[in-house]
C-alpha cells in the first residue's frame, strides 16, 4: 500500500486562545485577518506559534463582520470582493514579512467561503485576486466547488478541502449550520470521518449514503468547544493507521 499522508488544517487567531494547544496536531493554519477576527497582534502571535511547530501559514479572509463572526452572507460586487480579499492579505502579509514567515495558502473564512464556493464569478475574482498577488500561492477550497473549479481553469495551485467536524448532504454539500446536527459532536463520529475521508476519499452523508469526495486536506474547527480534543483524536487516529500529518 502507497504511503498515505494528509494536510490538516485549522481556522486560528479568532481570539479563542487555544491555539498553542492545537498547533502541534496540525499542518497548516489559517489566520484570521481582520474581517470577522484578528489583528494585527493576533496575526503576529499566531505566526509566531505557527513557526515554533513548524505550521504552514495561510490568510483567511472573510466579509467585514465581526457582529456575526463572518458568518452571514453580504452581497457585493466582484469589485468590492476582490478589494475585501487583497486588503485583508496585504495586512498579513506586512506582518509574515516582518517575521520571515513564508505563506502557503489562502482560504476564505466563513459565509465568504460558501458564497464563493456557490458561485462561479465570485469564485473566479478570489482566484485572480490571489493570482496577481502571487500565483504559487495554494487556494484552499470546498472539494467539488466553484472555487476548486475556477482554480483549475485559471492554473492556481489548489487543495481540496473536507471537513473532520461538519456532516454531509446526499449532494456532497455540507449541512447548512441552521440545521440539526450540522456539526459533529462526538469524537469517534468525527474520527472515523476522517480515516474514511483519507483512505477511501469517501463520505457518509446524513441520509446515510456513501459520497465520493476527493481530498486534499481536512479542517478542523478552531471555534470549535472541543477543537482541541478533535485535534489529538484525530491525530492519534491518523497515527494509529500510520497516515502522516503533513501541510499540502
Amino acid at each position: 500500500m502507497h504511503h498515505l499522508s494528509i494536510d490538516i488544517n485549522c481556522d486560528m487567531g479568532e481570539g479563542m486562545g487555544n491555539e498553542a494547544y492545537i498547533m502541534p496536531f496540525i499542518s497548516s493554519a489559517n489566520i484570521a485577518c481582520g474581517g470577522h477576527a484578528g489583528n494585527a497582534e493576533s496575526i503576529k502571535r499566531t505566526i509566531e506559534i505557527a513557526l515554533k511547530h513548524q505550521v504552514a501559514i495561510g490568510a483567511h479572509p472573510s466579509y467585514h463582520d465581526r457582529e456575526n463572526f463572518g458568518r452571514v452572507s453580504q452581497f457585493i460586487s466582484v469589485l468590492e470582493l476582490a478589494e475585501l480579499i487583497a486588503e485583508q492579505y496585504y495586512q498579513f502579509e506586512k506582518i509574515a514579512i516582518q517575521m520571515g514567515a513564508p505563506i502557503h495558502h489562502v482560504k476564505l473564512h466563513g459565509a465568504l467561503y460558501n458564497d464563493c464556493a456557490k458561485d462561479a464569478l465570485l469564485s473566479k475574482t478570489f482566484i485572480q485576486t490571489i493570482q496577481a498577488i502571487d500565483p504559487t500561492l495554494i487556494i484552499y477550497g470546498l472539494s467539488g466547488s466553484h472555487t476548486i473549479q475556477e482554480a483549475i481553469m485559471a492554473g492556481q495551485p489548489f487543495a481540496r478541502e473536507a471537513f473532520a467536524d461538519r456532516s454531509y448532504q446526499n449532494n456532497g454539500q455540507l449541512t447548512p449550520r441552521y440545521l440539526d446536527h450540522a456539526m459533529l459532536v462526538e469524537i469517534s463520529q468525527v474520527t472515523s470521518q476522517v480515516l474514511k475521508l483519507v483512505q477511501e476519499n469517501k463520505v457518509c452523508s446524513m441520509q446515510g449514503d456513501m459520497i465520493d469526495l476527493k481530498v486534499d486536506t481536512i479542517c478542523i474547527h478552531g471555534d470549535g468547544d472541543n477543537a482541541i480534543e478533535f485535534a489529538e483524536a484525530i491525530y492519534e487516529a491518523l497515527n494509529t493507521n500510520k497516515i502522516e500529518i503533513k501541510k499540502y
